[in-house]
């Protein structure tokens, strides 16, 4: 068992880092606050090969696995730029695709989100049903070679930056008359697929939407994989990695907000000359947000690393616990660090009250702490199911 990265995982870490530096929180906060998109960012780090660091060499990609792909998305959080898209376009499409798309669907869009040129964004949850993906209302059924697509979406993250949306319907089985998943590649400028803005309290580049499908029709190439029958191991392929990355960027957005505060506190002098941090009062609780930040991150390691491996079972629970001990440890984190700089930390200039929203919404989305929580009892603890 060993804890270190390796040498090319190290420079890596380093390499983005300082990308991320290079533009910091204020860049990120600035875009929010404009409507804007942190396109300069995202380009740069698709051309130096960070976007696609999990994408098979074959198409353009790095070659690496989730372990890669969580790194960029922790130190960029960690450099004041969590890039939520990074989530739903390299972890999310581009593993589905590699692993249960077909040869021309890979030919087609990996090389794409390897270099940053293109984005595909993910569609599972309604407004009935949430993400539970037996219940989902959208519907797709064949008309002569084309599928037509009928339902709705909603909390879909950056559908107006995307090529392609990967939507996840219901079809019937012809051998059972039963409904089952099936991923399907739309593009965003379909007939009849229209959108709605969601407005939400999180300081964001990133937007979400409602989605409409009313009759989109898509031809037979659509369908993600050679049959109906890859609808859904591809479906799973792509939750794991969301929960690893999600729970690497909520990591790193703990490290920034602690390294402000601990910035701050160092040098903050109120009481005669010793600065603020010297006082249990304030150490102890950043202390204490630090290693749950610290724990959160070896368990990332951990799910990465079985991921990596093919031991998806183990990645699934190991995933499950990565993004519920990242997501309670950034919430504390951000909420710890506003709370040591006192009215300063309230203030755009300081950089951590404008991560309030995110980290709160992380212990919902992309699936819930409750959720996550009855997943372990009945799956490790061998509870009964709950729900």
């Amino acid at each position: 068992m060993t804890f270190d990265l390796t040498p090319e995982q190290d420079q890596l870490r380093d390499a983005v880092r300082a990308l991320g530096r290079r533009y910091g929180h204020g860049y990120f906060v600035e875009k929010a606050k404009a409507g804007e998109h942190t396109t300069e960012l995202w380009a740069e780090a698709g051309r130096l090969g960070y976007l696609g660091v999990n994408i098979p060499t074959e198409y353009g990609g790095g070659g690496g696995g989730i372990t890669e792909l969580a790194i960029v998305c922790e130190e960029l959080a960690a450099a004041g730029c969590p890039l939520l898209l990074l989530v739903v376009s390299p972890a999310i499409a581009a593993t589905v695709l590699a692993r249960h798309g077909t040869e021309e669907q890979r030919k087609r869009h990996l090389p794409g989100l390897a270099d940053g040129s293109a984005k595909i964004v993910f569609a599972i949850t309604e407004p009935e049903a949430g993400s539970n993906f037996h219940r989902l209302g959208t519907v797709a059924r064949r008309d002569g070679d084309d599928w037509l697509l009928n339902g709705r979406k909603c909390y879909i993250s950056g559908v107006d930056e995307a090529g392609h949306v990967l939507v996840v319907a219901r079809t019937e089985d012809s051998s059972t008359g039963k409904l089952k998943p099936a991923l399907f590649l739309v593009p965003t400028d379909a007939a009849g697929l229209t959108r709605s803005k969601l407005d939400m309290e999180i300081v964001s580049p990133e937007n979400q939407f409602l989605l409409y499908l009313d009759d989109v029709r898509v031809p037979a190439d659509a369908l993600v994989g050679e049959s109906l029958d890859a609808g859904l191991p591809a479906l799973f392929a792509g939750l794991n990695p969301e929960r690893i990355t999600v729970a690497a960027m909520g990591a790193g957005t703990g490290r920034y907000a602690i390294e402000r505060a601990s910035e701050y506190t160092a040098t903050r002098k109120v009481w005669g000359g010793r600065s603020i941090g010297s006082h249990q009062g304030v150490a102890h609780p950043l202390a204490h947000a630090a290693v749950q930040v610290e724990l959160a991150r070896l368990m990332i390691q951990k799910a990465a690393t079985l991921y990596d491996a093919g031991r998806d079972l183990e990645a699934g629970v190991a995933g499950n616990m990565a993004k519920y001990a990242a997501g309670e440890a950034a919430a504390l984190a951000v909420d710890t660090a506003v709370q040591a700089l006192g009215g300063a930390g309230m203030t755009t200039e300081y950089g951590v009250a404008t991560l309030l929203g995110a980290v709160r919404a992380g212990r919902i989305a992309p699936v819930s702490r409750e959720m996550i929580l009855n997943f372990v009892a009945q799956h490790v603890l061998g509870q009964d199911k709950s729900y």
